[in-house]
């Protein structure tokens, strides 16, 4: 089912919510809405629902209009953050609610709520009630009262922020391995970048009720549009810069590191910009070009990565050495240096919000 949200805006007494959101979501897309606590994103999801009316704008499923259909008129299924599963119910009859309300006939019922639980690899637990099942679990059980219905849209509203990390994990897994199997339109809201990164076919970027970037992963990370997308999808060193000249789509800038080579996008010479690089894009060693030397001020070891705190002319700048074996002692300098493919040149604007 594919999905038209246009021009739409929403708000709650006198404060503003959304702000001209414009998105168009593919057929079996799954979609991420990713942005801040109090950018718009779960509004957007009830706007979808159904639970909430746009103030101005149009929401379209397919060739519907959707601004006046009700809820249950959407064939929509919903997965809720804190679950709401009835704790008085069997998990077969949590599962089973959405085809009761719709008057599905008992052996049909029967069914569908077995495949939904097979679906979720909870067929063996569905004489239990909710509080006999461990996170995970009523997560699964959830997501098939979700998918019970066969619904044309499937929203999931931060349905993995109640789960340790090792259950997320999982979890995520297993949403990746239902939307590939039945290919519903799926659009999911979440704050967690790791999430949108591993499971989005794209994503939009809220803030302020306003998208800030729409674009594939791979995409909004390695090339954000705004300082406020870099340092939400993920950490970057910013240098105050100026753009010095322009050759075919190449820029250099000056910082206080020295002249840079990066990709040049769309600013022109002479503009102030942010010139800023991933933690993960900091090599050590000397290069031909992004060359800098640096003081390590502090060593953190996080496992997988160890983070290395650098000063370079009076900037504190971070890096990150996947698979550490040795820490380097604080206070040691060395060079280091940056490709400029992986500098990213924005303009010159406020970051975080």
């Amino acid at each position: 089912m594919r999905i038209g949200i246009r021009n739409v805006s929403k708000g709650f007494g006198a404060t503003p919510v959304l702000r001209g959101v414009t998105l168009e979501i593919e057929d079996g897309e799954l979609f991420f809405l990713l942005g801040p606590s109090g950018c718009g994103k779960t509004t957007l999801l009830r706007l979808l629902a159904g639970f909430h009316v746009p103030d101005e704008g149009e929401v379209w499923f397919g060739d519907r209009r959707m601004n006046d259909v009700a809820p249950h008129g959407r064939n929509v299924g919903m997965v809720f953050q804190n679950y709401a599963l009835w704790p008085h119910l069997t998990v077969e009859e949590n599962v089973a609610y959405g085809l009761d309300v719709r008057r599905v006939a008992p052996g049909e019922k029967r069914e569908r709520v077995r495949e939904a639980l097979a679906m979720v690899r909870m067929e063996g637990f569905a004489g239990r009630n909710p509080n006999q099942l461990s996170g995970g679990q009523q997560q699964r059980v959830a997501l098939a009262r979700a998918m019970v219905v066969r619904p044309d849209v499937l929203l999931l509203d931060e349905p993995l922020s109640n789960l340790d990390a090792r259950l997320r994990l999982e979890m995520r897994d297993e949403i990746r391995r239902l939307h590939e199997g039945h290919g519903i339109t799926t659009v999911y809201v979440t704050h967690d970048q790791k999430e949108s990164l591993a499971l989005a076919g794209r994503m939009a970027v809220l803030r302020d009720g306003r998208v800030e970037q729409v674009g594939a992963p791979r995409d909004v990370y390695r090339r954000p549009g705004t300082r406020f997308v870099a340092d939400f999808i993920g950490e970057c060193n910013w240098l105050e810069a100026r753009v010095v000249s322009v050759r075919g789509g190449w820029a250099r800038v000056g910082t206080a590191l020295g002249e840079m080579e990066c990709p040049a996008g769309r600013l022109a010479e002479g503009e102030r910009a942010w010139a800023g690089f991933r933690p993960e894009a900091v090599m050590e060693g000397p290069a031909t070009a992004n060359v800098f030397g640096a003081v390590v001020e502090s060593v953190n070891y996080l496992g997988e990565v160890e983070e290395h705190v650098l000063m370079a002319s009076g900037n504190r700048l971070k890096r990150f050495v996947p698979n550490p074996r040795m820490a380097p002692e604080a206070g040691v300098g060395g060079m280091f240096h940056v490709d400029p493919a992986d500098v990213l040149l924005v303009a010159d604007g406020p970051g975080r919000g």
